[in-house]
């Protein structure tokens, strides 16, 4: 009898997809996958999800957190698990063969979700968080 694990449709066999492999603003040493210039800006497990699904993939998310991930901000917690292969060992999609497919697709679609281009010129205020803030404040004698 072959070992649970050996089969592709097994839960444990599903590829995970973290928000930082696909994750625009952290660089290859602090865990993203793809090009930059591909990738999205803080991507949620949500949209991964959603993404996958709407592709009509076998998904389901955990609330893992990546190693290298430093934020323990409920935003950046979550993984996605995928399923890639069913249990014959062939593709669910063609379009997905490995990992790097189900990745670049996912950066790909982000951007398109309606919660994302609803927000029409949003990311540029958010950038400029934290500057200012603490100017001209004279203690008191």
């Amino acid at each position: 009898m072959a070992h649970l694990t050996e089969n592709p449709a097994d839960k444990d066999r599903f590829i995970c997809v973290y928000p930082i492999y696909i994750n625009s603003k952290k660089t290859l040493a602090e865990g993203r996958r793809i090009p930059n210039e591909k990738a999205v800006e803080n991507p949620s497990c949500a949209e991964i999800r959603d993404v996958l699904t709407a592709a009509g993939m076998n998904v389901y998310m955990e609330n893992k957190m990546h190693p290298k991930e430093w934020n323990r901000d409920v935003q950046f917690r979550g993984r996605v698990r995928v399923q890639l292969k069913q249990t014959d060992g062939s593709l669910c999609q063609e379009k997905f063969k490995s990992r790097k497919d189900v990745m670049f697709y996912v950066a790909e679609m982000i951007p398109k979700l309606k919660t994302r281009t609803q927000k029409s010129g949003g990311s540029d205020s958010s950038s400029q968080q934290g500057e200012g803030g603490k100017k001209s404040k004279k203690k008191k004698k």
